[in-house]
């Protein structure tokens, strides 16, 4: 009997390349706080990850009105549900990071991305198993 490997593993390496990306994200909004202008970004996790794994998604993707749009930190068309986080309190110089929200989503996504990890391990190690035949 053949195994699928996309199947055995899930939603967890589709889960871990988000984590990853998400946490570039965040870093960006704490790094430029001070920024005049800046505006948070984040991902809405559920309906990024349903798109990877080719589910539909509810919410559509952003569109550019022009060619010289800002499309993020990364490339257009790898991250489709990248949106402006709106500000409880925006600055003054129009700067949307909230340093205590950004460092809580940072620590969050990054103990997902722990957890995530942890599952695609366990799994990984159950794969072993079955194929060397157990032990």
């Amino acid at each position: 009997m053949a195994i699928n490997i996309d199947k055995a593993l899930g939603a967890f390496p589709h889960a871990l390349e988000l984590r990853s990306r998400r946490a570039e994200i965040l870093a960006n909004n704490l790094a430029n706080s001070d920024t005049p202008g800046f505006m948070a970004r984040d991902v809405d996790f559920k309906n990024v990850l349903s798109g990877m794994m080719g589910e539909q998604t509810e919410t559509p993707a952003l569109q550019a009105t022009q060619a010289r749009h800002e499309q993020g930190l990364l490339s257009p068309d790898s991250i489709n549900g990248l949106m402006y986080r709106m500000a409880s309190q925006p600055s003054v110089d129009g700067n949307t990071v909230d340093m205590q929200k950004e460092r809580t989503e940072f620590v969050r996504n990054t103990q997902e991305f722990q957890a995530a990890l942890t599952f695609l391990n366990s799994k990984l190690k159950g794969l072993t198993m079955a194929i060397k035949g157990g032990e």
